[in-house]
């Protein structure tokens, strides 16, 4: 007879997940030991909750089907709740499984409870706590469906600690996911058709939609701009894109955006960062959402409609003088454009990129090019500490492909840990740390708002040193002439490698200095 784990990890393993990833806690000792049984899912073991969640997070970002993050009661589950937040936030799929005080000492205040249903709910947007043992395989099925649903995120069971180990003779429940509401694509092509300027602005990452994106842009004349964090969905060497809408984009960027009298969203919701502030669609924009089977209704609308041609030569062009790194001055330490050209100059075009939050950042979504589809995962709630981890399970989800982590050294000791699952699971992965010493987006800020630099300052890591303590190899590049070979030396190495790149903080972003704020 199958116990509710069992049953529970049948019911994950036939929708289609394959991965775990959990620190493991005594109030899911049962899922544990039905996890490991079961022949088609891996449990992998972090070093950290939120690495774990971290990594669900980006395993459901680059496959498109949900993995599970799994974490122990009170100290556990909020440890993890940051890559809830952040599937949240990126509509990336997830299934949350936290142990919970046993059913018995429920609402009693018992050790490390908290009431997680209450606590998930706002973060996750669902969250339950089966109330007994015999519902808890409908529950994960449930969240199963919610999180491949047509608004896709994280979906959390709470389970009493006690309820994995009973019995359950029930048929096994399936996922039922709501069915999307259908894009009315007739009407769309009218649109198409009588529109003048008509801009797409895309997210949808799987390779059919980035296919069939290319041609409909080529065949109806369409521009096309990327979502925030989102520029592995165009090709950004191709003569209609527009560009991607992130953080500080250049006027000239935007003015295909602003003449536009059509704007089709295409896979992912228009988020702040994106819509420049809320501030697309513009008052007479007409505003089409094509929220899910992007790839579907993109053929079915070129199908529809004649070709025709539109003249995006400017807006490219504007884009094509924006990615192109410059020249950098020589100065005391590695420039972050240096770095990424490097990076860019050697990987493959399929290479999957993961990056942190922090103004490095800016020089790899300015610099890199992105071409190929599902090679970009970021945190698009600019979370720190997500490039380490997601690197990891990238590589675990993708071993044959080439995995680079881009990460401040602020990000890298929040969760850099693990580096060291990366060793364990033999995920040869390159990690590049920017060391410059400083949180320096909050630096910029501080600066720009004439206020003391406070609490900025970051120590002197021996990053290299760390990571051959974590079972790693480890290079230090203090010049710019020790970082080509060096990235070379990375990339062909099979055991993950950490780069400590010494940066300039003087450099924070592409076109701004520190000291041009601190100078009286």
């Amino acid at each position: 007879m199958r116990t509710v784990a069992q049953a529970v990890t049948r019911v994950l393993a036939d929708a289609g997940v394959r991965f775990g990833f959990t620190v493991p806690g005594e109030s899911f000792l049962g899922l544990l030991d039905a996890f490991e049984a079961a022949p088609e899912l891996t449990l992998v073991s972090t070093r950290h909750e939120s690495g774990a969640a971290f990594m669900a997070e980006a395993h459901g970002k680059l496959r498109g089907v949900p993995a599970v993050a799994m974490a122990s009661r009170g100290p556990g589950a909020t440890n993890l709740s940051i890559g809830v937040h952040t599937a949240r936030q990126d509509r990336t799929p997830m299934v949350v499984l936290l142990g919970q005080v046993p059913s018995g000492k429920l609402g009693r205040e018992s050790f490390q409870e908290v009431d997680l249903a209450a606590m998930f709910g706002p973060l996750a947007g669902w969250a339950v706590q089966p109330a007994t043992a015999a519902e808890v395989p409908a529950a994960v099925a449930d969240a199963v469906a919610r999180a491949t649903g047509p608004r896709p995120g994280p979906a959390v069971v709470a389970v009493p600690s006690d309820f994995w180990d009973e019995p359950f003779e029930d048929q096994l429940p399936r996922p039922q996911p709501e069915a999307p509401e259908p894009v009315a694509v007739a009407e769309l092509a009218d649109q198409v058709r009588s529109a003048r300027s008509p801009v797409v602005i895309a997210g949808a990452r799987d390779t059919a939609a980035h296919r069939e994106l290319v041609a409909t842009a080529e065949a109806l004349g369409l521009a096309v701009y990327t979502g925030f964090r989102r520029q592995d969905s165009f090709p950004e060497d191709h003569p209609n894109y527009a560009g991607h809408l992130g953080l500080t984009v250049p006027d000239p960027q935007r003015k295909a955006l602003e003449d536009a009298d059509l704007v089709i969203t295409a896979g992912m919701r228009l988020d702040e960062v994106t819509s420049q502030g809320f501030r697309f669609p513009l008052p007479g924009q007409q505003h089409v959402e094509i929220p899910t089977a992007a790839a579907e209704v993109l053929r079915e609308l070129r199908e529809s409609l004649p070709a025709r041609q539109r003249d995006w030569s400017a807006a490219h062009q504007a884009v094509r003088e924006h990615m192109t790194p410059p020249e950098t001055d020589d100065g005391p330490a590695v420039h972050p454009t240096d770095v990424v050209r490097a990076l860019r100059e050697l990987a493959p075009r399929d290479a999957v990129v993961t990056n942190d939050a922090g103004n490095f950042s800016g020089f790899l979504h300015r610099y890199w090019c992105f071409t190929e589809p599902r090679t970009q995962l970021g945190p698009c709630n600019g979370a720190m500490g997500y490039a380490v981890p997601s690197a990891v399970s990238a590589k675990l989800a993708a071993p044959e492909r080439t995995v680079i982590a881009i990460v401040g050294d602020g990000g890298a000791l929040m969760t850099g840990q693990e580096i060291e699952t990366a060793v364990r699971n033999r995920a040869p992965i390159v990690v590049v740390v920017f060391q410059n010493g400083l949180y320096g987006t909050i630096a910029l800020h501080q600066a720009k708002s004439d206020l003391r630099l406070s609490a900025v300052d970051i120590g002197a890591i021996d990053f290299a040193g760390w990571a051959r303590g974590l079972g790693a190899e480890g290079r230090t590049v203090n010049t710019r002439e020790e970082l080509e070979p060096a990235v070379r030396e990375a990339l062909s190495s099979d055991r993950p490698c950490v780069l400590d790149v010494r940066t300039d903080p003087d450099v924070l972003t592409a076109d701004t200095r520190l000291a041009d704020f601190l100078e009286e």
